[in-house]
């Protein structure tokens, strides 16, 4: 077989079967069938971050958006040209295909603002459910926090970012007693427990993710000026310590897309693709209703054209409710020095489908760096006969970039104006302090002296004759005691009441 640039309308090259050190065999992923989801997964070391990288470039070479986590800042080298190392080169020939040195169009992104462009969200886009998982909140929590989402949106008032949040929780707690016939009890352990769950996120960087301007998951969807998909890069080494925000935050992702896309059902490639690096931390220690969800995304949103790649170490770490939707696989070698390693080399093996010259689970213990067992869906959508695969090289480069070809990119990109300055309008938190400041100038109106109570003083010590040195009996000086205490202690609009009612007695 003679060398070419292995490009194939249609698909995406993903290595090549040798046998006696030649090529047998070219092995495809069906860009039709590239919505049908996918799994990479392997020991560390064995070539996982290779073929995802593989993978991206092929969807953004066939004009399909990506979108990556990028957890240990090996995946921004797409952003640069391959440099030709001697080891990708003498791979591209030995499976018979050209090595050649390209990049691609990259938009880089951090919900810390750090490495990327800002990734936010508001409060009021995340929604009570999604937020509840984060917070880790119990049924009566998670009502409790439904209802101060219901007071914001009765009242007009924005939940943005976490102050504001927190600042409708005290509302909702201070005012529960006029709440608790419409929407049922309050109870202020229920609020002190989201408050601390709020400290936590906070502590974990969730106050640079929430606010405004929030992130429109269309910009995902851009092409450059040759047609090329971008390649939507998250710097995730920092987000990975939190690992709960990471999984909402996807989770949050998708939801997004799976409301705002129409249903096209299977079209020639996929509008996006996403890859989601170290996926067991979407599902360690996650909630039976965070599970459901993510099986439903999954499940649902192939439809609206967008495939879903997890990438991980043990094919076990994916939930089988999961792991059966995924139908395009590229396995890397695994380790079995424990009874749970050789669970996961037979559970690996079995979900292939058998080819009778090949023992699956021997095979995947000894692939070498580079190799990997395959097996992707064919034109009628069934899994092919797994075969062991050479993988091709990628043309951008492997590996990290440096902090200034970082700050070219992001110079070049188009969402450096729209996003990378933090916007504060006026929300629950403002709208809530306007609120108690005019109360407390009325409250404070209403002191001995001033306000509504001095004008009280002034009417009642002219109708008992103050303005005219007449002296005051006994009973009228406690009359006035008692309506001045009576109006301190019950308030402004019981004042006014007392100062009708005065008047209105005077009056007859």
């Amino acid at each position: 077989m003679s060398e070419t640039s292995g490009a194939v309308p249609g698909k995406i090259l993903v290595g090549a079967s040798v046998a006696d050190g030649k090529p047998r065999a070219c092995h495809y992923l069906l860009l039709a069938l590239g919505n049908r989801h996918g799994l990479i997964a392997g020991a560390t070391g064995g070539g996982k971050t290779v073929s995802l990288q593989l993978l991206a470039e092929g969807f953004s070479n066939a004009g399909t958006c990506v979108f990556l986590a990028d957890v240990k800042g090996d995946l921004a080298g797409l952003s640069q040209p391959g440099e030709g190392k001697s080891a990708f080169v003498a791979r591209a020939k030995e499976i018979g295909v050209l090595y050649e040195p390209d990049r691609f169009p990259v938009a880089f992104w951090d919900v810390f603002g750090e490495q990327g462009h800002p990734v936010r969200a508001s409060i009021s886009e995340m929604g009570p459910l999604l937020l509840s998982r984060l917070l880790d909140l119990n049924d009566v929590q998670e009502g409790v926090l439904n209802v101060v989402f219901r007071v914001a949106d009765e009242q007009g008032m924005l939940l943005l970012d976490l102050k504001d949040l927190r600042a409708m929780l005290a509302h909702v707690a201070e005012n529960a007693a006029a709440y608790k016939q419409k929407y049922g009890n309050v109870a202020p352990a229920s609020v002190g427990a989201i408050q601390r769950q709020l400290l936590v996120l906070e502590t974990q960087g969730g106050a640079n993710f929430f606010g405004e301007p929030a992130l429109d998951i269309m910009d995902f969807l851009r092409v450059d000026r040759d047609g090329r998909g971008v390649i939507n890069i998250l710097a995730a080494d920092k987000v990975m310590r939190a690992p709960r925000l990471y999984a909402t935050f996807l989770l949050w992702m998708l939801s997004e897309l799976f409301e705002a896309l129409p249903e096209v059902g299977d079209l020639e490639k996929p509008k996006l693709v996403f890859f989601f690096d170290e996926a067991h931390l979407l599902f360690s220690d996650a909630p039976k209703a965070l599970l459901s969800a993510i099986e439903q995304v999954v499940r649902l949103i192939r439809s609206k054209g967008v495939g879903v790649y997890f990438i991980t170490q043990n094919p076990l770490d994916v939930p089988d409710t999961v792991l059966g939707q995924l139908g395009n696989r590229i396995q890397h070698v695994l380790r079995a020095f424990t009874p749970r390693d050789q669970k996961a080399v037979r559970a690996a093996a079995e979900t292939f489908r058998d080819n009778r010259a090949l023992e699956e689970a021997e095979a995947i213990m000894q692939l070498g760096v580079g190799e990997a067992l395959v097996s992707m869906l064919d034109a009628k959508g069934t899994p092919e006969v797994v075969e062991r695969t050479l993988i091709a090289p990628p043309s951008a480069r492997v590996g990290p970039i440096s902090p200034q070809e970082r700050k070219a990119v992001m110079a070049a990109s188009a969402f450096g104006g729209k996003y990378d300055t933090m916007v504060d309008r006026e929300s629950a938190f403002e709208m809530l302090q306007a609120r108690a400041k005019g109360a407390g100038k009325d409250e404070a109106g209403s002191g001995a002296g001033g306000g509504l109570l001095g004008a009280l003083g002034g009417i009642l010590g002219g109708i008992f004759g103050k303005g005219d040195k007449k002296r005051m009996s006994t009973a009228e000086l406690a009359a006035r005691a008692a309506i001045q205490s009576a109006a301190r202690s019950a308030g402004t609009q019981i004042a006014r009441q007392i100062l009708r009612g005065v008047l209105g007695g005077m009056s007859k």
